[in-house]
């Protein structure tokens, strides 16, 4: 089973410390390559971290959920998501075409994008129950508001395709 998991931290910056501080622990988390950061900053604009997204020949390439968690983000941001109209900076340009074939009709996905009010941020991941508790364990120390949903396999799989075919 996949799922969708997001901590929503007031600052736009506090998600970006969450990571780095999770980043700099031993062993090292197998899931922090496909996590994601979203900042939305007092001005409204959406910016978008992540390792998969810095290096746009990975983004439509191999197995890894992180490519999913950016395709679902372009959804959530391309034209007519839930997050329409903000902008986005150029590495996640790629993944924008995938939001005109693919929609998401989940009342959670719209409570995610309209916690990111002005100054806020939040630490996303796509993942497999197992990577998703792991997640859960390692974020929750730092706070935030949780917002979570299941995905179901087939929209994972269209994900994928729609990547693959944009790239």
């Amino acid at each position: 089973m996949y799922g969708f998991k997001a901590f929503v931290f007031n600052g736009k910056r506090t998600a970006g410390k969450a990571i780095n501080t999770l980043e700099d622990h031993m062993p090292v988390y197998p899931w922090i390559d496909d996590a994601a950061v979203v900042s939305r900053s007092k001005h409204g604009a959406i910016r978008i971290h992540s390792t998969w997204a810095q290096d746009d020949s990975a983004v439509g390439v191999g197995t890894g959920l992180g490519a999913v968690t950016g395709g679902l983000l372009g959804v959530l941001l391309g034209p007519g998501g839930a997050l329409a109209g903000a902008a986005a900076g150029a590495s996640v340009g790629a993944m924008m075409g995938v939001g005109d074939e693919i929609a998401f009709d989940d009342p959670r996905l719209d409570e995610f994008a309209s916690s990111l009010a002005k100054d806020t941020s939040a630490l996303i991941l796509v993942g497999e129950t197992p990577s998703l508790a792991d997640f859960t364990s390692a974020v929750a120390p730092f706070g935030g508001k949780v917002i979570e949903t299941n995905i179901d396999e087939k929209d994972i799989k269209a994900l994928r395709k729609a990547l693959k075919k944009d790239h």
